[in-house]
């Protein structure tokens, strides 16, 4: 689900999360995160079994297929992994479990999400797989230092999603990949209305029985309507400098794999 940048001291306090405050707070780079990562902190617990009833199943589905392409592209090679905004860490524990030779890193701001990935590190992952505090739009990785990054619902929670491509793209070498699963605003108009409409109406159903608070999963509806559809987020990542390499769209666009190359 997962890239949410850390509050400064300076920042006002984090606000409730409402209804009436999702887009106001969506809209504004400089407030967008005041309100992201306490929602996230707020869903971590039902976090694994939100997506995975919220998409019947298909996210697993999703995320195998695109562990399959990471492991065809890497091979036997040595990998320095980095899973931004990894949530539970799922993207993370697969990408090491496929590819044997890769050290992956998991970071997120969201304390709550880091606490269960950390719970669900398995012996023998231990040492191949990390978690630590990170923030997506400061990465602290030095330039050119990570072969593979992975980013699973991240990049769309970014304060500034094209400055997020433009981090990720400096902390990977010339020739790094990077592979997103990302939920994305489907250009259909009908299409885009059906599919925004149910996801609004279902998140903030299971938002109200689940945390007596609809707007923590209607979220997802809004960010995607003021979020870029799969084929303009490919044009993003070409002016980050990357080559895009797979554009593999599910949901008719609402939900699409991504792979690209570091130019």
């Amino acid at each position: 689900m997962s890239e949410h940048s850390a509050r400064s001291a300076s920042e006002e306090p984090a606000p409730v999360v409402t209804r009436a405050n999702l887009r106001t707070y969506l809209a504004d780079a400089a407030r967008k995160q005041q309100l992201v990562t306490p929602l996230f902190d707020l869903i971590a617990p039902r976090y694994d079994r939100f997506t995975r009833v919220f998409s019947y199943g298909l996210d697993a589905r999703w995320k195998d297929e695109l562990i399959r392409w990471i492991a065809r592209d890497v091979g036997t090679q040595q990998v320095e992994g980095l899973d931004v905004a990894c949530g539970t860490g799922d993207l993370a524990f697969r990408t090491a479990l496929a590819v044997p030779t890769a050290r992956v890193r998991g970071i997120d701001v969201s304390e709550q999400m880091l606490e269960i990935a950390r719970s669900r590190l398995t012996q023998a992952l231990h040492g191949r797989v990390t978690f630590s505090a990170g923030d997506l739009a400061r990465l602290d990785a030095p330039p050119a230092s990570v072969d593979v990054v992975t980013a699973g619902y991240a990049i769309r929670n970014a304060p500034d999603p094209r400055a997020a491509l433009g981090e990720i793209a400096r902390v990977l070498r010339p020739g790094g990949r990077l592979y997103v699963l990302e939920f994305f605003r489907p250009e259909p108009a009908i299409w885009r209305a059906l599919y925004l409409g149910y996801l609004r109406v279902a998140g903030a159903a299971v938002g109200w029985l689940w945390h007596r608070a609809p707007a923590a999963y209607e979220y997802i509806a809004v960010s995607i309507s003021q979020f870029v559809s799969c084929e303009e987020f490919a044009a993003w990542l070409r002016d980050a400098g990357f080559h895009v390499t797979a554009v593999q769209p599910k949901l008719r666009g609402g939900v699409a794999l991504v792979a690209a190359v570091r130019r």
